[in-house]
């Protein structure tokens, strides 16, 4: 599964790797990897294979589940069509509280004590992830955990979900994409420790411009 969801992305350019001309994230981090999981939503062989795969992660880790809850945006299309597969309820969590209306912040119906599961398409630092997981709980929900498309595995990722004590299964991960895409071309073999010394260390920029 991972090495056909991490062949999947790469094909659609859905994730895209640019070591000696890093990408820069939003919080300032230089990355060599650019990840959009929307892009499966136009790929309809790619989405198929993504949103199965997420329903056998629900069905084989979280089987009790008992509604989907969608990460927004990202996650919000994913967990629909995953949630219609299941037959399951399905909603979404907002970013935060509506200014207008009931000012929701999770949207579709959510009886306390529900055993539910988060919908994300990415997870890096996972700080977005948890809030949801926090609103839902507040809500009152049993959050069984997270199914997600593809997780970078960044030590700050992980050990906020520890903390917070919640699960996470991910359909293909950074290590597995970065072996497929040095086996078929897209990067050099060498280029995998460059990502590797990343992916555990963001902050540390030595492997820009070919540093080994």
């Amino acid at each position: 599964m991972e090495k056909m969801i991490a062949k999947d992305l790469l094909k659609i350019g859905a994730v895209f790797f640019r070591p000696d001309q890093p990408f820069t994230w939003a919080s300032g981090i230089k990355s060599p990897v650019y990840c959009d999981n929307r892009l499966t939503l136009t790929a309809p062989e790619v989405r198929g294979d993504v949103e199965n795969g997420l329903k056998a992660i629900v069905e084989e880790h979280y089987p009790d589940c008992q509604a989907l809850f969608g990460t927004s945006t990202a996650g919000i299309a994913h967990a629909a069509i995953t949630a219609h597969l299941m037959g399951l309820p399905m909603g979404y969590v907002r970013s935060g509280n509506k200014d207008h209306g009931r000012g929701n912040r999770i949207e579709g119906k959510l009886e306390p004590g529900w055993k539910v599961v988060v919908i994300e398409d990415l997870i890096s630092t996972g700080g977005s992830v948890i809030e949801v997981v926090d609103a839902l709980r507040e809500a009152g929900a049993q959050v069984l955990g997270i199914a997600s498309i593809f997780t970078y595995g960044m030590k700050r990722g992980l050990e906020r979900l520890e903390a917070a004590e919640v699960k996470n299964v991910s359909l293909t991960n950074f290590d597995a994409i970065a072996q497929v895409a040095a086996e078929e071309g897209y990067i050099r073999p060498e280029d995998i420790r460059r990502l590797i010394a990343f992916r555990d260390n963001p902050s540390d920029e030595s492997w820009i411009g070919g540093a080994k």
